[in-house]
C-alpha cells in the first residue's frame, strides 16, 4: 500500500469530520436529521489551529508578513495559544498583548509556549491593548494579525473549511448553524456555501446573556469562544439567516448530553452550538431537512 506522509500534524487535521447524531436523535426526535462537523483535533483542541497557521501563511503568500518577522496580537484565549504554536513553527516570534486581570496561570501555559507578553492596563480595556499594539508594532517592526477584523481569517474559511464541509457532506445540506466569536467561520463557510448550494440556511448562535448581535448590550457569560462583547469587522450579517442565543446553562448542558450521547466532547460553546442546531432540528416547519452544526471546540476531560 502506498505511504500516506503529511507534512505536518496541521495539514492532518486542518479538515474535520461529519457525524450523525444518532443519540441525541434518539433522545429527542427531531424532525430534521442532525449532524456535528466536528473541527477540534488541533493540538490547543479547536479549530483555531488551523486558522492561525492558515492565516499566517495566507499573510506571507500575500507578502505582509515577511520570512522571520515577528507577530502581535490580542488575547490570551484559544486563538492565542494557536498562534503562538503556528508562530513557532513557521519561524514567526509571536508577542501577545493582554488586561493585566488575565490569570497567571493562563500567563505562564502561553509564556511556556514560547510567547512573549505584554501586559495592558486593565481600566482602559481593548483600547489600551490596541495602544500597546502599536507599540509592539513600532519597536518589533511587527505584523498584527488581528483575527476579528482581518479578511484573512474569513478567507481560510472560505479555503479550507467552506469546501471540506460541502465535500464531506455531498453538498447535502440546508441549515448550517455556527457560533459567533471573531465572525470568520460564519462568514468564510457562509459566502462560500450560499456560493455553491442553493436555499442553504445560515444561522448563528450567541450567548443569550450577551446579544450583540441582536442588538443587544454586552453582558458576561461563559460561553467561551464566541459572544466577544462586540460585533467584529468579520462578521458579514447579510449571509446569516437568523440569530439562536443559547444560554450558558444550555451550552454546558448540551455540551454533556453530546458526550454521553453521540461520544462528542464538545466545548460549552460547542454545546451551545450544538443545542441550537437541535432546535432547529426540532422545528416541524424544517422536517426533512438537514441540519449541520460546525463544533470547533474540545472540552477536554
Amino acid at each position: 500500500m502506498p505511504e500516506t506522509i503529511y507534512h505536518d500534524l496541521n495539514q492532518a487535521v486542518s479538515t474535520g469530520v461529519l457525524v450523525r447524531c444518532h443519540g441525541l436523535e434518539t433522545r429527542y426526535h427531531p424532525h430534521a436529521e442532525l449532524l456535528c462537523y466536528i473541527n477540534y483535533f488541533g493540538p490547543t483542541g479547536t479549530f483555531k489551529d488551523g486558522l492561525a497557521e492558515g492565516m499566517i501563511r495566507l499573510a506571507e503568500e500575500a507578502g505582509a508578513l515577511l520570512p522571520g518577522q515577528p507577530v502581535v496580537e490580542i488575547g490570551h484565549g484559544s486563538f492565542a495559544a494557536a498562534l503562538t504554536l503556528a508562530g513557532y513553527r513557521t519561524g514567526h516570534p509571536v508577542t501577545l498583548v493582554l488586561p493585566a486581570t488575565a490569570p497567571e496561570p493562563r500567563r505562564k501555559q502561553l509564556a511556556a509556549l514560547g510567547a512573549k507578553l505584554v501586559l495592558a492596563n486593565s481600566f482602559d480595556g481593548r483600547r489600551g491593548c490596541e495602544e500597546k499594539v502599536t507599540m509592539v508594532v513600532k519597536t518589533q517592526q511587527a505584523y498584527y494579525v488581528n483575527h476579528c477584523e482581518n479578511d484573512l481569517n474569513p478567507e481560510y474559511h472560505r479555503r479550507v473549511t467552506g469546501p471540506a464541509l460541502l465535500a464531506a457532506c455531498g453538498n447535502r445540506l440546508d441549515r448550517l448553524v455556527v457560533g459567533v466569536g471573531s465572525g470568520g467561520t460564519i462568514t468564510g463557510c457562509g459566502e462560500y456555501i450560499k456560493a455553491w448550494t442553493n436555499g442553504v440556511q445560515v444561522i448563528g448562535v450567541e450567548p443569550s446573556e450577551s446579544r450583540v448581535l441582536s442588538g443587544g448590550p454586552a453582558m458576561r457569560h461563559a460561553l467561551e469562544g464566541i459572544g466577544l462583547g462586540f460585533v467584529p469587522e468579520n462578521y458579514n450579517p447579510y449571509i446569516v439567516d437568523s440569530i439562536l442565543p443559547v444560554t450558558t446553562g444550555d451550552g454546558k448542558k448540551f455540551a454533556g448530553e453530546a458526550l454521553l450521547c453521540d461520544g462528542i466532547a464538545a466545548c460549552p460553546a460547542s454545546g451551545a452550538v450544538i443545542g441550537a442546531a437541535l432546535e432547529t432540528a426540532m422545528d416541524p416547519a424544517n422536517a426533512g431537512k438537514r441540519v449541520i452544526a460546525i463544533v470547533g471546540g474540545c472540552m477536554k476531560y
